[in-house]
């Protein structure tokens, strides 16, 4: 296992972290655990950096590193969705988004000869106005909600660019 990847699995690790501090009763639990967001998004940051830097790309990493993000962020939704901080409507439509791309994804790598199709500029922006919105969320900046209507409109984006490689792809045009 290289570093890149390590710090994927780490990032995954953080998931039951975020979630045992969030619905801890530590005080100020929602700041420590947006912390652990936080980081998270740091491993997210360099584990990307190295491995493009440095020639660590791996077929595991094109699938666990988007994964991790994913898990990562849904809990994160899921949380400050079930404590009152944003609509279901959010997470709703991001959930719904990654459920589609994960069945894509499937028919595509059985399908497809293990075919794969790497995250897109549109999604990785989404991820980090994701990140941003939620820590100015939770700090209750007033742009906050603005960044989070930002953030779901590019992760709509992003799906429909992903949506049409998917059937590109399916058509044998790629």
């Amino acid at each position: 296992m290289n570093l890149p990847n390590l710090l994927t699995s780490i990032r995954f690790l953080l998931v039951p972290v975020f979630f045992v501090v969030f619905y801890s009763n530590l005080k100020n639990n929602i700041t420590l655990s947006m912390l652990v967001f936080v980081l998270a998004g740091i491993t997210d940051i360099l584990d990307g950096y190295i491995a493009r830097k440095y020639g660590k790309i791996t077929r595991w990493g094109i699938i666990f590193d988007p994964l991790a993000d994913k898990l990562m962020l849904l809990s994160v939704l899921y949380g400050l969705t079930d404590k009152g901080y944003l609509p279901v409507w959010v997470i709703a439509v991001v959930a719904g988004k990654e459920i589609f791309m994960a069945v894509g994804a499937a028919v595509l790598y059985f399908t497809q000869n293990k075919t794969v199709i790497p995250a897109n500029r549109l999604g990785k922006a989404a991820t980090i106005l994701f990140y941003l919105s939620i820590v100015a969320l939770v700090l209750d900046l007033p742009f906050g909600w603005y960044l989070i209507i930002i953030a779901v409109a590019v992760t709509v984006t992003a799906f429909i660019r992903y949506a049409t490689n998917f059937r590109t792809i399916k058509k044998g045009t790629i």
